[in-house]
């Protein structure tokens, strides 16, 4: 497709008719007179519902197909100029489909590089790739603050963070001139409002989210495109990863968030609905950012706050919230409403993969992951108001990752590497490496003897080390003790003794 008078630049959408997706594509719509989109998404009945005005509109090409097709992936990768890659197989559905999570994650974007290098325009197209916060797991208090290059640590059975951390590992070495990673946050809107699944369970009530509003990651891959079009995107954006983040309006922890929620229906008292021994107390993922303002300097996406989410909480209840109001004042109200909210709400968590349920059938396994043991369960008050709350939510502990970073990054060298290694439990066998070049690989040992190449960037800006680790298992009670840098996630949450080794089921290999 061409212009008038010039070649416009294409943008492909993968997951277009996804949320995210839908978002981008209806402010890229607007911008058609500066480039040309290509929508990408699976041949299904919501695909072609939510694209169908697509489908005849000057300027937009849509393709239904799957991304594991590597020849369709080629022939659209080839006329593109930019690749926004939002598809993805994500939880909870990647958690009961773990083999499935790996193939589509990990397989699209393999197709998506592959076709980039064999376009010979590997030095000129943008890929865009959709991390996770997921990647980083479990980042309870006190250490719920954090930044790109803390260790990579995936929540026991997160199937959707292990594909897209082996995914991101591909792109972060891929060598394409133009690359970056995103991690995408918890993602608010009508959508998350309307979930109803034992998921909810999972999200320990101490645990915090920087969420970001649908729009706003809308408005995020919108201003990156179009700034890189008009040539005001900054070269030193590319080839880094960030955290997508909305702000401080956007920090909550899940029990504050439950409170400004059911507070718009007139509840005073939690004890009513919520229970607190329905809730895991680790093994979800979520943090607060120091990082987060970065990616918003270059992109200024931020629009929305949690109020946005409130309000979507509101209208899918729609005409329940008048009533709601009026029976939390009445006296019993409160109790009467949260029963009935209870007991809806109580219909996920005895299902498979609900918190009851992992206690009713006294899986051991999963109730040391979520709980860290039976009697740590056992040890929660049956009361939300009896139960001990974290309150310093503002105290900010920085993990070291084992280098000066304050040394321009331009002048780190092998013995910089060298003392990172070794804070990882391994070492760098490298002799030598070019000052200042973060992105040729040298080669690393980790504590368990594996020997690996890595890139610095991977390592210290990614928080990734050994693949081989990575792929084998959970073995996170063993990793921090042999490996400082990983201790600092580890033992703030869990005694010397917690934590089992879990076999992961597939790994990028089997793909």
């Amino acid at each position: 497709m061409q212009g008038d008078t010039v070649m416009k630049k294409r943008v492909m959408i993968t997951g277009a008719a996804g949320n995210m997706g839908m978002e981008t594509v209806n402010l890229m719509k607007n911008e058609l007179t500066k480039c040309e989109l290509l929508l990408f998404d699976l041949d299904n009945e919501h695909s072609r519902n939510q694209l169908k005005e697509y489908e005849s509109m000057a300027g937009v090409k849509v393709v239904y197909g799957d991304l594991l097709n590597s020849s369709l992936v080629y022939d659209c990768v080839k006329e593109s100029d930019i690749i926004l890659h939002i598809a993805a197989f994500v939880s909870p559905a990647a958690d009961e489909f773990p083999e499935r999570a790996m193939k589509v994650n990990y397989g699209s974007t393999r197709n998506l590089m592959d076709s980039i290098k064999k376009s010979g325009r590997a030095h000129e197209i943008r890929f865009v790739f959709i991390g996770t916060i997921a990647e980083t797991g479990d980042r309870m208090p006190p250490i719920h603050w954090g930044r790109v290059g803390d260790p990579i640590k995936p929540s026991v059975y997160d199937y959707y963070a292990v594909s897209k951390i082996a995914a991101e590992r591909m792109v972060i070495e891929s060598e394409l001139k133009y690359w970056v990673s995103l991690r995408q946050t918890g993602i608010m809107g009508p959508k998350m409002s309307k979930i109803e699944d034992p998921i909810m369970f999972h999200n320990c009530l101490e645990n915090v989210l920087e969420y970001v509003s649908d729009r706003d990651s809308g408005r995020l891959m919108r201003n990156l495109c179009i700034k890189d079009i008009e040539g005001t995107l900054e070269y030193e954006f590319w080839q880094h990863i960030y955290n997508i983040g909305g702000g401080e309006s956007c920090r909550v922890s899940t029990l504050d968030m439950y409170k400004i929620m059911y507070g718009k229906l007139g509840f005073t008292n939690l004890d009513h609905v919520i229970d607190p021994k329905w809730y895991a107390t680790r093994n979800f993922h979520g943090q607060y950012y120091t990082d987060s303002d970065k990616l918003e300097s270059y992109l200024e996406f931020r629009s929305d706050s949690m109020e946005y989410f409130y309000q979507s909480y509101l209208d899918n209840l729609g005409a329940l919230v008048p009533l709601a109001k009026v029976i939390t004042k009445v006296p019993g109200g409160q109790k009467l409403m949260g029963t009935i909210i209870k007991n809806k709400t109580k219909k996920e968590a005895v299902k498979e993969r609900g918190t009851i349920r992992f206690i009713e059938d006294n899986d051991v396994e999963k109730i040391d992951a979520y709980w860290g043991s039976k009697a740590n369960y056992e040890a929660i008050p049956d009361k939300l108001s009896d139960m001990k709350k974290f309150t310093d939510w503002n105290k900010v502990i920085n993990l070291d990752h084992g280098y000066d970073e304050s040394k321009p990054a331009s002048e780190l060298n092998l013995e910089d590497i060298k003392g990172a290694a070794k804070f990882r439990g391994g070492e760098c066998l490298s002799t030598s490496m070019v000052t200042g070049d973060w992105a040729s690989k040298i080669t690393f040992k980790c504590a368990f003897g594996h020997t690996f190449n890595a890139s610095p960037k991977l390592v210290l800006e990614g928080g990734h080390f050994c693949p081989e680790c990575e792929r084998k298992s959970w073995n996170y009670k063993e990793r921090a003790k042999r490996e400082p840098f990983f201790a600092q996630v580890w033992y703030p949450l869990h005694g010397k003794e917690d934590g089992r080794e879990y076999k992961k089921v597939v790994s990028e290999l089997d793909v």
